[in-house]
């Protein structure tokens, strides 16, 4: 049985100048902040405890029931707040990422509202201060300063996003209009960051080649190109590959073939890429298996054979490749669905 690989989706939905202003009045974090986490939160990331006579694990190892908890952070090794830091703040970018995203908080039930946000990214920047609160004291570490100081993970993908966006300008207002008027949905990569993701999900109908030669103007910012179950061909790619700093593209469902795949090779940052339901044959792998940069590749229901997906995890030992394989995943683990995108198990 072949476990498929866990991608995490770091981007964005709402930048942070768009969330409304609060009152200037200082937020208090008894009052204004825990009950947004009691309401959104606490339900699955609190301490361990019995519920109908099983043990109950905070998901993902993060706590936001205290206050030593949230600055420790949990399994990503990110504290969830950072005094006066949204874009470092863990809690900020999991509630503000697309509905769509793995990662978007809360799975279930109401988002947190604008408003909400607005009292988070506040409190966060006036120094996250807790006022005396410090919530439940179960498995506080005996150094609790210590907590705050949990050693950073660096991640390849953050090295590069970091260097991506070093000296870039953000995309002017014109351009964003330009690209929205063509249907496209435009966020923001991380908070602050000029790195743009784009996709057309909610009119994919209406995205053809042409729609994307409207996104030129944003070819150096954007980053991540969803062009799921569009109606672009080869011919867009032509565009696509002029798009200096890609690094994730989805061409799952499109009528992109062996001739347009030939094409991603001029990508060089390129790390993930999406071909489930294409007509991509062992000549795309070919392609793909000079782009060393890859590290996840999707092949579902495509006409690539086992010898040339075996030719091309050869060539890309790093990288995870998904292929007609039998799925196997255990019970409440995070798993890929038969699109490449990760589903949540929400038993």
């Amino acid at each position: 049985m072949t476990k498929l690989p866990i991608t995490r989706r770091s981007i964005v939905l709402w930048v942070a100048a768009t969330l409304p202003v609060t009152l200037s009045a200082k937020v208090e974090f008894k009052s204004e902040i825990l009950p947004i986490l009691e309401t959104k939160c606490l339900k699955c990331h609190s301490a361990p405890h019995e519920e109908g006579g099983k043990l109950v694990k905070p998901k993902a190892e993060l706590r936001l029931d205290a206050a030593w908890a949230m600055l420790k952070g949990g399994e990503s090794k990110r504290p969830a707040v950072v005094a006066k830091e949204v874009a470092k703040s863990y809690l900020f970018e999991v509630l503000t990422l697309p509905k769509d995203d793995d990662m978007f908080m809360p799975p279930k039930g109401d988002p947190v509202t604008a408003d909400e946000m607005a009292k988070i990214k506040t409190w966060i920047e006036e120094g996250a201060d807790f006022g005396g609160w410090e919530g439940n004291i179960a498995g506080k570490p005996a150094d609790p300063a210590a907590a705050g100081k949990v050693a950073q993970k660096v991640r390849e993908h953050d090295v590069l996003y970091k260097a991506l966006a070093e000296g870039l300008q953000p995309a002017s207002a014109e351009a964003l209009k330009k690209a929205k008027n063509a249907g496209a949905q435009v966020s923001a990569l991380m908070v602050n960051s000029p790195l743009l993701r784009v996709d057309f999900l909610t009119g994919v109908s209406r995205c053809d080649d042409g729609s994307i030669q409207n996104l030129l103007v944003l070819k150096d910012n954007v980053v991540h190109l969803d062009l799921a179950r569009t109606a672009v061909t080869d011919a867009a790619l032509k565009t696509v590959v002029q798009f200096p700093r890609l690094t994730r593209l989805d061409l799952r469902k499109t009528k992109v073939t062996d001739k347009g795949v030939e094409q991603l090779g001029a990508l060089k940052h390129l790390t993930y890429v999406n071909l489930y339901g294409t007509e991509v044959t062992d000549a795309s792998l070919a392609t793909l298996a000079g782009i060393k940069t890859l590290r996840n590749i999707y092949l579902w229901e495509t006409k690539a054979t086992d010898a040339g997906v075996a030719k091309l995890k050869a060539a890309l030992p790093q990288a995870e490749i998904v292929h007609n394989v039998v799925i196997a995943a255990p019970e409440g683990a995070a798993q890929e669905d038969t699109q490449g995108k990760r589903k949540k198990n929400n038993k």
